[in-house]
């Protein structure tokens, strides 16, 4: 990138405090991956680009249906039934140039999921079912990645970051077990865009080093009543140990 083209295309974060020129550049030198561009991801992925992160690999085998569209600002119309990799891929190297983007029109699987992971600094949760916020939080704390985790249900949301350390909660550690498949459930449509935000900023968070990231600490929110709180997290020591037996198992595979 061409000094000017730095100084003018991230001039109002340069000009933050407790950021500047030094964060920004380490954030330039970052990669993350992105799994999943649907409802949460289409939000987190323009968010991170545009921010200036260096590069960015999003995996994720939908594709554009007209029901997307409520939630899915990324997307257009005429791109119904085009892959959203594709679409997602397009977009997003028109919007900032400078950050590598690297899109997998796959599902995130144990099959994959080393493999995607090479060379990132962070994993990224933008897909809706807990199968695979399971494996992304296995692949954190076998690869000692940070995981930055976010749903949304109805009204309400949730975003934390797991794993910051090898000290810290995981998502084993606030959930066991499997939460309850309750059938397909609607989602406020703003609602995502929301959750999106808080973790993309997150994510510059952790990659930066600037403020103090959601470790050990979930962010909720309610629309209805425009409430949100955040409650302390316990890290346990059987959700550590069951997070690596299931990453061995994974890296046997």
């Amino acid at each position: 990138m061409n000094g000017n083209d730095f100084e003018e295309r991230y001039a109002r974060q340069l000009v933050l405090p407790d950021f500047g020129k030094e964060k920004q550049q380490r954030l330039g030198k970052a990669s993350a991956l992105l799994v999943g561009v649907g409802g949460l991801g289409s939000g987190i992925a323009p968010l991170l680009c545009a921010a200036g992160i260096g590069r960015l690999v999003m995996v994720d085998a939908d594709h554009v249906s007209v029901s997307n569209l409520q939630r899915q600002i990324l997307y257009r119309t005429p791109q119904k039934g085009l892959s959203k990799i594709q679409c997602a891929t397009e977009s997003l190297r028109q919007l900032n140039p400078n950050t590598e983007i690297v899109g997998i029109g796959d599902f995130f699987s144990e099959k994959n999921a080393l493999h995607l992971a090479q060379g990132c600094d962070i994993i990224v949760d933008g897909c809706d079912n807990a199968p695979a916020r399971y494996l992304m939080n296995d692949l954190a704390v076998g690869l000692r990645l940070p995981f930055v985790y976010g749903s949304v249900c109805e009204f309400s949301g949730q975003v934390s970051v797991f794993n910051l350390t090898s000290n810290d909660c995981t998502y084993r550690c606030l959930f066991p077990q499997a939460p309850q498949n309750a059938g397909v459930k609607g989602v406020m449509g703003p609602l995502p865009s929301l959750i999106a935000s808080i973790e993309a900023n997150e994510c510059i968070k952790v990659l930066t080093g600037y403020g103090q990231p959601l470790s050990n600490r979930l962010f909720c929110c309610n629309l209805t009543d425009t409430t949100t709180a955040c409650f302390a997290l316990q890290p346990t020591q059987t959700g550590r140990q069951a997070s690596l037996e299931s990453f061995k198992r994974l890296s046997l595979k």
